[in-house]
């Protein structure tokens, strides 16, 4: 599995470093989308907040992850699929959250409709979140 995270970040140009090979290997252990306090309490490393922000942003850039925003404006991130790259992101899915135990899962079977926007407007993304209760919690 080391192997694999160390691969991503030589083909996205990045240093292998401590920081970015552990919370890389968080997003590909973990089962849903990850919020920032999520990658502090479960780093098992003393990483302060302003690495794991930076992390996430360069992994943002990088086409590594994406982003899932939220209904209290905080942001979840998960992994991107093989066609996300640098500045080109491809998550063209829709991300449900659970109500109860507050997990955010891709669902990546399910794509997002096609939005017709009035002439003169260019969407840059399209984010549509579905909440309800998982199967877990169902």
């Amino acid at each position: 599995m080391l192997h694999g995270i160390n691969e991503t970040l030589k083909r996205n140009q990045l240093s292998i470093t401590d920081s970015r090979k552990k919370i890389l290997e968080l997003f590909v252990r973990a089962s849903g989308a990850l919020a920032h306090a999520d990658i502090e309490n479960q780093s098992g490393t003393e990483f302060d907040r302003v690495t794991i922000y930076r992390t996430l942003q360069t992994f943002v850039e990088k086409g590594i992850i994406h982003t899932i925003p939220t209904a209290d404006n905080s942001v979840r991130y998960a992994l991107c699929k093989d066609a996300c790259t640098e500045g080109h992101h491809h998550d063209d899915h829709v991300h449900f959250m659970c109500d109860d135990c507050g997990k955010t899962y891709c669902l990546d079977h399910v794509t997002v409709p096609a939005v017709a926007l009035p002439k003169g407007f260019q969407a840059t993304q399209t984010d549509v979140i579905v909440s309800g209760k998982c199967m877990n919690c169902a």
